[in-house]
């Protein structure tokens, strides 16, 4: 942890000057003692003098974690943000890693955790007014598929599509991969944009609803798509053994299938549970993004956009 109360019940910082070791500090959650620490590894910090617990910090960060949040609680202080590190939230039973204003928490998450916490955390700040971002450590950070953790992680705009934020403690940068999309086997596609930790946070964490380059790329299309799947349905592949049912509730057969048939193979992510992050209703932006590639002629690569882009073509060919 980084701050705890000192003797006169004020909060101070481990990352200030001239703090005595020597003195008490206490947790700001449980009251208990706490200790400052000034290692060679770890940033300065507290540390609770007995391991009984404390519903409110834990004893187990990470010297990641610890470093990420000190410089982004500097990056914000020094642009001048209304910025707490480690606000206690009392109604919620939790703490936010880093509280922005009045109504803005940002989570650092270097670790794993379960769907049902992340979901039940994201919610208890949603129903208390508040929003949240949460900024993945390495462990998280997005690879050739989303996990159904990842997807939980997801945030979505108009402007940039699908996207989540990455903190890389080793270069000190903030990551966004944005217009994420998946293709029909699970790959993950998307672009990617870094900015130094050094630089205006809240400015960052505003570029995906000011973004106003209309940015796009490619993805070839497989070939041969039905031999594919033939595959994933000889490994008893859950996924496609559902999709084949659900075609021969339809009179159709995936293995007849053309590779036109299809088109596009890359397409909106999902979520069996929904998007916790997303309170936007999707179905509308999924809708213009079918009609469009209904439209075009069949390729083997395909185009990708930003829902603005396929809701203003749609739009223009109903005019």
């Amino acid at each position: 942890m980084l701050i705890a109360k000192n003797q006169e019940g004020l909060l101070v910082s481990a990352l200030e000057n001239g703090l005595n070791r020597e003195k008490i500090y206490r947790c700001p959650g449980c009251q208990g003692i706490v200790m400052l620490r000034q290692g060679q590894v770890m940033c300065p910090h507290f540390a609770h003098k007995s391991l009984q617990g404390c519903q409110f910090f834990s004893e187990n960060e990470s010297a990641q974690h610890l470093s990420l949040k000190a410089a982004l609680y500097q990056s914000l202080d020094n642009h001048g943000e209304k910025v707490c590190i480690e606000k206690v939230i009392p109604e919620l039973g939790q703490i936010a890693d880093l509280f922005v204003g009045d109504s803005l928490a940002l989570e650092v998450q270097c670790s794993r955790l379960s769907q049902k916490r992340l979901r039940e955390r994201t919610l208890a700040y949603h129903q208390i007014g508040y929003e949240v971002r949460w900024l993945l450590g390495q462990e998280l950070w997005l690879g050739q598929r989303l996990t159904d953790l990842q997807r939980d992680f997801l945030y979505f705009t108009a402007k940039i599509g699908f996207h989540l934020w990455e903190l890389d403690w080793e270069r000190e940068e903030v990551r966004l991969k944005y217009l994420i999309y998946e293709d029909i086997f699970g790959k993950v596609h998307y672009l990617t944009k870094s900015w130094s930790l050094t630089e205006n946070l809240m400015s960052i964490l505003r570029f995906p609803y000011q973004a106003r380059k209309v940015e796009t790329y490619q993805v070839p299309q497989r070939r041969k798509v039905s031999r594919l799947i033939q595959r994933e349905l000889m490994g008893k592949n859950p996924r496609w053994m559902k999709r084949q049912e659900t075609a021969y509730l339809k009179g159709m057969n995936l293995l007849s299938m053309s590779d036109q048939d299809f088109f596009p193979q890359v397409r909106f992510p999902e979520s069996k549970q929904g998007f916790v992050q997303i309170r936007l209703a999707l179905d509308g932006f999924e809708k213009v993004f079918k009609q469009y590639y209904r439209k075009r002629d069949f390729s083997y690569r395909q185009t990708l956009y930003p829902p603005t882009f396929y809701a203003k073509i749609v739009e223009y060919r109903h005019n």
